[in-house]
């Protein structure tokens, strides 16, 4: 398994969850991700040691028992394909010519009968994030606090404190709208078909290459 993801990854449980059936057929195993999503992978991995990537020297020498590679999604091309690419953390929610290239990196990894997984924040999630409450207590003693939350169509942008004892860090970001007819074209363009849904609210999917 392929694993593209960063630190504002979803939970462990939710992302194995929906990639279920990837990890089911999982022969070949790698991660590709920050820090939380290479420890997932390597937490799931049962068919080798995989290899994490980053565009971050310094984070890549956290994680000294696995081996490495220091790229960008975008231009990452490994010389082997995977029975399946996980790309979390609603990545695919970033413009378009982006969002393009990180499809290209999941569809050169994917072998031609493996399963690629998405995360994504679907269309509800554009219209229901001003409602939700401004904080919010997670699991682990992490405190989630809102701090903005901007909607300009087709983006929202957004800034989140987190808290954890003492310690206070923020983390702000853009996610990027997109239509199911907008997602099946630039799938199709990718070389790849919509597969199903695996979460009622949509925000997890698989695709298979075609």
């Amino acid at each position: 398994m392929l694993t593209v993801g960063k630190d504002a990854g979803a939970s462990s449980g939710c992302w194995k969850k929906a990639a279920c059936p990837a990890h089911k057929h999982a022969g070949a195993v790698a991660g590709l991700a920050r820090l939380p999503g290479l420890r997932s992978c390597q937490a799931v991995a049962d068919s080798g040691t995989p290899p994490g990537a980053d565009d971050s020297a310094d984070m890549l020498a956290r994680i000294p028992d696995l081996p490495t590679v220091c790229s960008p999604i975008q231009a990452l091309r490994l010389d082997r394909t995977f029975d399946a690419v996980l790309l979390a953390s609603t990545m695919v929610n970033v413009d378009p010519a982006l969002r393009h290239a990180f499809l290209a990196t999941v569809r050169h990894h994917l072998g031609s009968d493996g399963v690629a997984v998405f995360q994504q924040n679907p269309p509800s999630w554009f219209e229901t994030f001003g409602q939700v409450p401004r904080v919010r207590d997670d699991p682990g003693g992490i405190r989630r606090i809102i701090r903005s939350a901007r909607r300009e169509p087709p983006r929202m942008f957004v800034e989140i404190e987190y808290q954890v004892g003492d310690q206070v860090w923020t983390h702000s970001w853009g996610s990027y709208e997109i239509g199911d007819g907008e997602l099946a074209s630039d799938l199709t363009s990718a070389g790849l078909a919509f597969g199903e849904w695996r979460t009622d609210d949509h925000s997890w999917f698989t695709a298979r290459p075609v």
